[in-house]
């Protein structure tokens, strides 16, 4: 990226050496869809803190890290200087180490969990790949994949079982999921095929706050069935 150039997300970091590998975890949006899994394992009926942290790992490593380096992999939309080699390798031992604790998850709390670990196993892939077409990359597919699935998982970690309060859950990660894309669709335009960001200003404070408040609100859950 050369001096001056419009950054490919606003907030990715100068290019080269350790940021690269900070911008291509998309941070602010990794925290925002973990912040799911916690909303669904604090609406559980049960909740143990042991379990949501094993599942915020696994989905830490399966969507803030592979599926980040797979997206990466496929078109550089962030610009790094990244080998593809090590993206690969990345990507594939991110997601292994996820199914590995997804495995060890079911069968500790209940082999049902396989059914979420293959899901999960399988949309990391098709879904930053654009595999089968893309059929998949698309804004239902995102809120799909990265609203209502980790907010599924959460709360079936906990309960280990789908009751209604599950599927409204699901719903909010993925009206919640539609409005990111709305809204960041037309920013990565602006700066990745453009190079501008005029007229993007007022998107990209939303999306601030919305990442902000969907945390808050995972935190404020997690906190008050600990107390």
């Amino acid at each position: 990226m050369t001096e001056g150039a419009v950054r490919p997300a606003w907030y990715a970091l100068r290019q080269g050496g350790w940021r690269d590998w900070v911008t291509i975890l998309h941070p602010p949006y990794t925290l925002w869809h973990l912040s799911y899994v916690a909303v669904g394992a604090g609406l559980a009926p049960r909740f143990q803190l042991e379990r949501l942290l094993w599942a915020l790992l696994a989905f830490a490593l399966a969507m803030g890290v592979a599926a980040h380096a797979f997206d990466e992999l496929h078109g550089r939309p962030l610009r790094t200087s990244i080998s593809s080699r090590a993206l690969a390798v990345t990507a594939f031992v991110a997601l292994g180490v996820a199914i590995g604790v997804g495995i060890a998850a079911a069968d500790a709390w209940g082999w049902w969990l396989l059914a979420f670990v293959a899901v999960g196993g399988m949309l990391v892939p098709a879904y930053n790949l654009e595999l089968l077409g893309g059929v998949l990359h698309n804004d239902w597919g995102f809120a799909l994949a990265w609203g209502a699935f980790p907010a599924l998982t959460g709360w079936f970690v906990e309960a280990q079982t789908i009751r209604f309060e599950a599927l409204a859950c699901a719903a909010y990660a993925i009206a919640l999921s539609l409005a990111q894309r709305a809204l960041s669709t037309p920013v990565r335009r602006a700066r990745r095929l453009q190079g501008t960001v005029t007229g993007t200003d007022t998107f990209e404070r939303t999306l601030r706050a919305l990442t902000c408040g969907s945390v808050a609100l995972a935190v404020a859950l997690v906190a008050a069935r600990l107390r």
